[in-house]
């Protein structure tokens, strides 16, 4: 049985290693909530990949962290469950939000495998012990500059490289990147910067080899994106506008992409993150694990999640170090040649760098029942 006794309410500021660029805007740090769950001694681990300010999808830390004290935690503290798919009785009848959600869902989930002494991946239903690492590249100064961080992670064994572009800065530099490394797998990400009217542009893409196309038009689009391939023959991978198995399951009905990049905040936690991927197998469609920019505890997370079956493609759980200069976790979470090794051990297999974090917290929050 689950038993839930107390959570700890964590918020740590991070600075990054680089610039990050996207068509969003341009990131420098990134501000982290962790949330523990305690229960007979043991704890599970959990992080939010919401963000200051609603720009990926409508979801913000302000307002993540009011639902969690106010509503979501109060609703599982000092109650046992049976597994952790059981606290969707306590928290699914609410609308939205479902990256504070999945806060408590992913905490449950390491929680429950670190009492029965598994690790997450198993209990998942996955089976890999390592997992396919590709990389996710900002947008550079120049062509010349994208070209030459294509190549610092070639070098390092990456197995893709991914490219964030915008409208005005799309062709040029995969046009540089494909001349310079003709034999990589190679994608773009757009993060719904374009629209239909921009199909001539997204088509010109079709030139380059490209694996997919990730999200090319609007965050919460399935209809138009399902015209949109109908006019390239690049394959479009959804991800902002899957935030469910049932998104999954209309957007594939719909041909509105041949790929999904599943990120299990986004869906709401484990138990829905396995749906979509079930949902993508039976349309023989492949998944692979995105990333937010997690620290170590999120990163855990997305690793133990790719080794179920249908995640095909390589995932955006590359080296931590390429991020951060001191992670929140202990153990350190590195690919070597394009390969991440899922952390033994039970749950999600990392402990908390608690010297660290109570050296950088800007909050830290107690709850019991």
């Amino acid at each position: 049985m689950l038993r839930i006794d107390a959570a700890e309410l964590m918020v740590v500021r991070l600075p990054l290693r680089f610039r990050f660029e996207t068509s969003f805007g341009v990131q420098t740090e990134k501000v982290v909530p962790l949330l523990v769950l305690h229960g007979d001694g043991v704890q599970g681990l959990a992080e939010g990949t919401m963000e200051f300010a609603p720009m990926y999808r409508e979801e913000t830390i302000a307002g993540g962290l009011h639902l969690l004290r106010e509503v979501f935690l109060p609703r599982v503290l000092g109650r046992t469950f049976a597994n952790p798919q059981e606290l969707e009785g306590a928290l699914g009848g609410f609308r939205g939000n479902r990256m504070a959600r999945a806060m408590v869902e992913m905490a449950a989930w390491d929680l429950w495998a670190r009492m029965l002494n598994v690790p997450l991946g198993t209990l998942l239903g996955g089976t890999r012990t390592s997992v396919e690492v590709g990389v996710s590249l900002g947008i550079q100064a120049d062509q010349a500059a994208t070209v030459d961080v294509v190549r610092r992670h070639v070098e390092q064994g990456y197995r893709r490289l991914k490219l964030k572009i915008k409208p005005g800065w799309d062709v040029q530099p995969v046009r540089a990147t494909r001349e310079a490394f003709p034999d990589i797998r190679l994608t773009v990400d757009a993060n719904s910067a374009y629209t239909l009217a921009d199909s001539g542009r997204v088509r010109a893409l079709d030139d380059f080899d490209l694996t997919y196309i990730e999200q090319p038009l609007a965050w919460d689009d399935l209809v138009d994106h399902a015209e949109l391939q109908r006019r390239v023959l690049t394959p479009l991978c959804l991800d902002e506008s899957v935030a469910s198995a049932q998104d999954a399951r209309k957007g594939l009905a719909l041909g509105a992409g041949r790929v999904i990049n599943v990120k299990v905040a986004r869906v709401g936690g484990h138990a829905e993150a396995r749906r979509v991927h079930d949902v993508a197998q039976a349309f023989g469609v492949p998944v692979w694990c995105g990333g937010m920019l997690e620290s170590g505890v999120g990163r855990a997370h997305n690793i133990h999640l790719s080794t179920l079956p249908n995640f095909t493609l390589p995932g955006d759980t590359s080296s931590a170090s390429r991020y951060w200069a001191t992670d929140v976790i202990n153990e350190p979470l590195e690919a070597e040649d394009g390969l991440m090794q899922v952390p033994t051990g039970a749950g999600i297999g990392v402990s908390l760098n608690r010297e660290f974090i109570g050296q950088v917290a800007e909050l830290h929050e107690e709850m019991r029942p």
